[in-house]
């Protein structure tokens, strides 16, 4: 005779019953709180992205984080300028110095470069003072192969040499003491932190700088990205000069009256007193 239907089999399973609706009444609360807790993430996720649009529509600024094939889209849609203190074809000249010196001196940088960055700390004071003195004027060719690196890829080599035009904009000597602050310890991210794309970073930076803390016109160009397709021929022209199959192969570079200072790949010394021997030895007099 089958037990199935005695009370005690019925009583147990009026137990398993009650204790598996007791699971699932846990388990659809428990989903009913994860389901309110991701719309209330959804919600402050939208709310925050309004809030980031809205920022950016009222500072003026570029986002952050601009990968380097939309950074160069935009640029090419722009309209193009030219900073003033430039000559040439596209303002892609830039010297700086007395025009009537005899020698010139060609810098070769990325803005994103940690060797440039070393170079500009321990020889830039010596370079602006010859510049100063008359001893050579300075002749800088910037790019941005960095941004192109599939390693660590960006928009701030772009970003960082269309603020320098804007600084070139306001003087010469603001180009020269804002590129020195870029370069600076205490501002230069490592190469694989794309911090320049930011545009709020570069105006932390240029604060540093009296001719352009405060400079409401600077500031603006820098915002409006007016000089970035400038930076695009700034940076085609120094293609042309520095690669594997050039003299210069990499950064910092230097050129003085034609021919390279430094080591087989170009690379510039980052020695005060080597450098001085090596202007010394190839001025024209």
């Amino acid at each position: 005779m089958s037990t199935r239907n005695n009370p005690q089999n019925k009583a147990a399973a009026r137990e398993r019953l009650r204790a598996e609706r007791e699971r699932q009444a846990k388990k659809d609360k428990a989903r009913r709180k994860i389901l309110v807790g991701v719309g209330v993430v959804a919600v402050l996720a939208i709310a925050a992205g309004v809030g980031v649009v809205v920022t950016n529509a009222t500072s003026g600024g570029k986002n952050n984080k601009v990968t380097s094939e939309d950074w160069v889209s935009a640029a090419k849609k722009a309209e193009f300028k030219a900073p003033a203190n430039t000559s040439g074809d596209k303002g892609t000249t830039v010297v700086i110095g007395k025009q009537d010196a005899k020698n010139t001196l060609e810098v070769f940088e990325d803005m994103r470069c940690p060797i440039c960055s070393g170079f500009e700390q321990n020889v830039g004071e010596v370079v602006l003072k010859d510049v100063k003195d008359g001893k050579y004027k300075a002749q800088y060719r910037i790019g941005t192969f960095l941004d192109r690196n599939p390693m660590i890829k960006g928009s701030g080599s772009k970003n960082a040499l269309s603020a320098l035009g804007a600084a070139l904009n306001v003087s010469p000597e603001a180009f020269l003491e804002y590129k020195k602050a870029l370069f600076a310890q205490k501002n230069h991210p490592d190469e694989r932190d794309d911090a320049f794309s930011d545009d709020g970073k570069l105006l932390d930076v240029a604060a540093q700088v009296p001719a352009l803390k405060g400079n409401a016109a600077f500031e603006k160009d820098v915002k409006d990205g007016t000089y970035d397709k400038w930076a695009l021929a700034v940076s085609d022209s120094f293609d042309t000069f520095v690669g594997p199959d050039k003299e210069i192969k990499g950064t910092p570079g230097l050129k003085l009256n034609g021919k390279v200072l430094g080591d087989e790949r170009g690379q510039a010394p980052q020695a005060p007193d080597m450098f001085k021997t090596l202007v010394e030895q190839n001025l024209k007099m």
